[in-house]
């Protein structure tokens, strides 16, 4: 995710040293210091974040990063606060640094992001999103959630509050997706997501067509992807309890004219659609659509479940229509599966395959003359662009 705008104006000297400004700095961040000057100490942080070198200096600082958390929350420099903690994240190779410094950072990020009254509760949650990136930070986090009463877990609370329309009036929270995403790389996660008993899985399946926010669809799309990687639930995903495969293929959809013989093989969510349906827009989203389906074919029952629900038919199309080289792969990948021939005794759960040195070395090999040729693609079509626009900090988050 991109930067916050950095803003001007900073309390110290032209001749300060960068250490000798954060000193200076933490009284007028405190609780009771004028709005004026402590209006002036944050917008100087987060322009510091606006570099490398200002990064490192300051994800140091366990003081200075909990006055930035801790700030009254209807004052102006609150939000310009949390922007600075959303570029503090944004930045891999600080991550170590800010919880050896501040520890009980995430929980307090988390506190911000879950509170329903909190106006920069969306700048917390792109923090976290940003945070839970890397393995350490997301353990911690995982950590944190599981400190909640049992009565209402944390993970429960963040499906809420993702899953609640209007639950923060003054927030989106677009980026409690691509955090969910970035968590549910936790086993801890996945069990939870993936329990019959929550009804956790069903609650996420609309907001793949979540029309206001690519940031959200994203997250959710990733989350459940991540999910498909347990095989032993596809059987349950696949079935009337959940139906997943009709919520990935909708997004895939275009406006195709099939006829009736092959309308009557595809789930009633997906015939007849309208002349103006468009796909997903979002060459990212698309890829990772199209991944979870490929996970479900992973065992024979998942296969003969895809096959039986007309899955070809749209991939067939989406192949046709698709502009993305490296979405395109994956898709012809998913069909050569779904028409091959079943695979021998022994092999038939793909993700148990275990394949042979020499040839995981051939296919490593091909994967990186396929990713060459596709940024040789990529560089031959920006140099097309007349001009390309800067992406908006709250816009868009990749989930992992």
């Amino acid at each position: 995710m991109g930067e916050a705008g950095a803003g001007t104006g900073a309390p110290g000297g032209p001749e300060a040293s960068p250490e000798a400004e954060v000193v200076k700095l933490l009284p007028f961040l405190a609780p009771g210091a004028r709005a004026d000057l402590q209006a002036a100490a944050v917008r100087h942080v987060l322009a510091l974040t606006g570099s490398g070198p200002g990064r490192a200096l300051l994800a140091g600082q366990e003081a200075l990063l909990q006055s930035l958390v801790e700030l009254a929350p209807a004052s102006a420099p609150a939000r310009d606060a949390a922007r600075a903690l959303v570029n503090l994240a944004a930045d891999p190779g600080l991550h170590e640094t800010l919880l050896a410094a501040d520890p009980g950072l995430p929980a307090r990020l988390l506190g911000r992001a879950l509170d329903p009254q909190w106006p920069w509760a969306e700048e917390a949650a792109a923090a976290l999103a940003n945070l839970s990136r890397e393995p350490g930070p997301c353990a911690e986090l995982m950590a944190a959630l599981a400190a909640a009463e049992p009565a209402d877990s944390g993970l429960e609370r963040l499906v809420r509050a993702l899953c609640t329309p209007g639950y923060n009036a003054r927030a989106p929270l677009h980026y409690l997706a691509p955090l969910l995403s970035n968590l549910s790389q936790r086993p801890a996660a996945r069990a939870f997501l993936l329990d019959p008993d929550r009804c956790v899985v069903q609650r996420l399946l609309p907001l793949t067509q979540y029309p206001d926010s690519s940031v959200r669809r994203g997250g959710v799309v990733g989350t459940l992807r991540n999910c498909c990687f347990e095989h032993r639930h596809h059987e349950w995903l696949l079935g009337p309890e959940v139906d997943i495969l009709p919520f990935l293929l909708l997004p895939l959809a275009g406006p195709e004219d099939f006829s009736e013989e092959e309308m009557e093989r595809l789930p009633v969510d997906l015939q007849y659609l309208p002349p103006d349906k468009q796909r997903e827009p979002d060459a990212d989203i698309r890829k990772m659509l199209v991944e979870a389906i490929m996970l479900l074919t992973a065992t024979a029952p998942g296969r003969q479940q895809v096959r039986d629900q007309g899955a070809y038919l749209i991939l067939r199309e989406l192949h046709s229509w698709e502009p993305e080289s490296d979405v395109r792969v994956a898709c012809e990948k998913l069909i050569q599966v779904l028409i091959g021939d079943e695979p021998e005794r022994g092999m038939e759960n793909l993700l148990e395959v275990q394949v042979p040195e020499d040839v995981e070395q051939q296919l490593q090999q091909l994967d990186c003359q396929e990713q060459e040729q596709l940024e040789r693609e990529q560089e031959r079509e920006q140099e097309r662009e007349l001009e390309l626009a800067p992406e908006p900090w709250v816009e868009r988050a990749t989930p992992t």
